[in-house]
């Protein structure tokens, strides 16, 4: 099924025009549609089959509620990095005991919530975090479910601000130093060794670091029974791509099935994680702007939309591309090449470049596969409200978070008082 499909001139999500839902919430705004992301879901789910697994979409792609309660309703597992992740979680009505706490600085008071509404698991990333949670636990008389992640050093061949398996980075504990932090996790009190886990990056489009990752993970977890240490479940975290452009990766269907093969060869018991964010909802999602303007410098055209950087981040970060088509096709205009610009006070704020348009000024842009790291990582720079979101469901829409507005940006702050 085509999800996003043009009908005659007219560019649709699931039954609801496009144009429409940027003329009455208005621009710029995130649209997702809720058969999309449960396909995505179910497309991982399907792929295991009978074989024990979670799967535990990463929050950190997309927090909005709505997209939570539905996968919630799916039976979704969840990966947090931050108490305010978990609190999100725990409003759009997914189960505690269904949440993995991953992120290399937990502080005392996230490890303290997230102990106190008793979670499955926390993804430990150093000696330091692993006593302090035991501390914590055995103050709140709680036992502490974890794996330890492991930094395999692989290389996930993607972006080097997303790549997240390689020693030099921040992320996980080496995996020479592996077994010296599971031996340490064994011998302090109230500190429960569940699994093991590792993450590698994002946005990767091959499967061949995944499987390296995973046969660095198998042969630890041999070392580990050797001491003593039983694990039951192997956490290989997301990080499988998209298509934005000419991009190829696996299906899940493909990865799962090849990682399932080698996981059940040496542990058929195992449980396997996987977490990801990006391909359930990344796809499902895209951004509404208005040209504003049309202009010319010399022989460079600009295409100025009243969307920017603040609003969606990825191009100027990462320099990524997206797709940009208009909402409503023109057949009369001309097609011309644009630079599709924001309003943000910088050069970087270019959502795209050399983009062969036939538009007009007050016309509504559309930004595709928007929907993972796009509003959450939306900002107020130029003190410029945030986008509303809405969630197309069938042939209707609901706003799932309203626009922001400049009284909300202000309510916060004061000036000094009169001296």
């Amino acid at each position: 099924m085509e999800f996003f499909q043009r009908r005659n001139s007219a560019l649709y999500l699931e039954d609801v025009a496009l144009s429409k839902i940027a003329e009455r919430v208005g621009t710029p705004c995130y649209v997702y549609s809720r058969a999309l992301i449960e396909a995505n879901w179910r497309a991982y789910d399907h792929a295991f089959g009978g074989k024990p697994h979670s799967i535990c979409y990463a929050v950190k792609a997309n927090s909005n509620l709505a997209v939570l309660g539905v996968l919630a309703d799916l039976g979704s597992w969840f990966d947090i990095v931050s108490v305010g992740e978990l609190e999100r979680v725990l409003m759009a009505g997914g189960r505690p005991e269904r949440v993995v706490f991953s992120g290399v600085a937990k502080t005392h008071d996230e490890l303290e919530r997230a102990l106190q509404v008793g979670i499955h698991c926390f993804d430990v990333e150093s000696i330091e975090e692993l006593q302090r949670l035991s501390q914590i636990a055995q103050r709140l008389d709680k036992v502490a479910a974890i794996a330890v992640r492991v930094n395999p050093d692989v290389d996930a061949k993607t972006h080097p601000y997303i790549a997240t398996g390689l020693k030099e980075t921040k992320f996980g504990v080496g995996f020479n130093s592996a077994v010296e932090t599971y031996l340490t996790a064994a011998n302090l009190p109230n500190i429960e060794i569940t699994g093991i886990a590792a993450h590698i990056g994002s946005q990767i489009t091959e499967a061949a670091p995944f499987i390296e990752a995973l046969e660095c993970m198998l042969t630890l977890i041999q070392q580990l029974a050797t001491q003593g240490i039983e694990i039951n479940h192997l956490d290989i975290g997301g990080g499988l791509g998209i298509r934005y452009q000419d991009e190829a990766p696996p299906n899940p269907q493909s990865l799962i099935e090849a990682m399932v093969k080698r996981v059940h060869a040496k542990r058929p018991d195992l449980t396997i994680y996987v977490e990801p964010g990006r391909s359930i909802v990344g796809n499902a999602g895209a951004l509404l702007t208005k040209i504003e303007y049309l202009k010319s410098n010399d022989s460079k055209h600009f295409a100025v939309v009243d969307a920017g950087l603040n609003d969606i981040l990825r191009p100027a970060l990462y320099k990524a591309w997206q797709n940009i088509v208009p909402a409503t096709e023109r057949k009369e205009t001309q097609p011309r090449e644009y630079d599709v610009v924001g309003p943000v006070c910088e050069t970087s704020d270019l959502l795209g470049s050399k983009r062969r348009l036939a538009v007009e000024s007050g016309d509504v842009l559309v930004i595709m596969d928007a929907g993972a790291y796009g509003h959450v990582m939306s900002s107020n720079y130029n003190s410029r409200p945030r986008p509303p979101e809405v969630m197309v469901d069938g042939g209707q829409y609901h706003v799932v978070r309203r626009r922001e507005t400049i009284n909300q940006l202000l309510a916060a702050e004061s000036v000094l008082p009169a001296n």
